[in-house]
């Protein structure tokens, strides 16, 4: 018999701890989102001593399972006695700053790949035209290759946003008191498994859903020229000027 009086109060304390979990996924979606478009611009360069890293990163951290990697950085970087000493130690010694960081490199590999398929399907032939009519290359850049990139790339990314919402539940084996995190502290009080991760998994499918249509409004917004017209709009024909067969 589930304990609803139990589950409402074991919702109130996850919900104290939801704070931390979107300051992990924002502070690992907008790192990585920079990191990949560094990642992607070495990726799509001419030059290979650029390109072959690029790929090397992207194999690496999409070949890898993101919790090895978390536990690397949690306990191996440390090891290290210039890693210690350096400026980056300030972001290491903490699990917050480790589980950032990791979380940040794994997505910023998908990322880059979501971002290079979104450049591939950019029509060579807008690139001409923009080149055509006096364009320079940021121009072309800022008003044509960006923005259909953009929209090719959302529905993907917003896949790759939904999975990194989850992939901070990884977070809570570094002791980063998390919703996960909290949650196994209830459970080892309560042994309450079932309770405790129904509430948990509800927060999360609640936290994925506003993801997932926080994107759809973007790429919605995005698309205009792809939205069904009204009848009788201009350039959308009424049945008195449509052409009669």
């Amino acid at each position: 018999m589930i304990d609803f009086a139990f589950m409402s109060d074991t919702l109130l304390k996850l919900l104290g701890a939801l704070p931390t979990t979107l300051t992990l996924f924002f502070s690992s979606l907008a790192l990585g989102l920079l990191l990949a478009l560094v990642v992607v611009a070495m990726r799509v360069s001419r030059w290979p001593l650029l390109s072959y890293p690029a790929r090397f990163y992207i194999m690496l951290f999409r070949g890898t399972p993101l919790l090895i990697q978390m536990f690397l950085i949690y306990y191996g970087l440390g090891q290290f006695p210039a890693v210690r000493h350096s400026v980056l130690w300030v972001v290491l010694k903490s699990p917050y700053g480790c589980a950032v960081i990791s979380l940040a490199l794994c997505t910023a590999g998908y990322t880059a790949e979501i971002i290079r398929g979104g450049l591939q399907s950019v029509p060579r032939g807008q690139i001409e035209a923009g080149q055509a009519v006096g364009m320079s290359r940021w121009t072309l850049l800022w008003r044509v290759i960006g923005p259909i990139t953009l929209r090719q790339a959302l529905p993907a990314y917003s896949t790759e946003a939904v999975l990194l919402v989850k992939s901070t539940a990884l977070a809570s084996l570094v002791t980063v008191w998390d919703v996960t995190g909290v949650a196994q502290q209830i459970i080892q009080r309560t042994y309450r498994t079932m309770e405790v991760f129904i509430c948990a998994a509800l927060i999360y499918l609640v936290l994925n859903f506003l993801v997932v249509r926080a994107v759809a409004w973007v790429e919605h917004r995005l698309s205009p020229h792809l939205r069904e017209r009204p009848l009788g709009a201009p350039g959308k024909p009424t049945p008195e000027t449509a052409p009669h067969s």
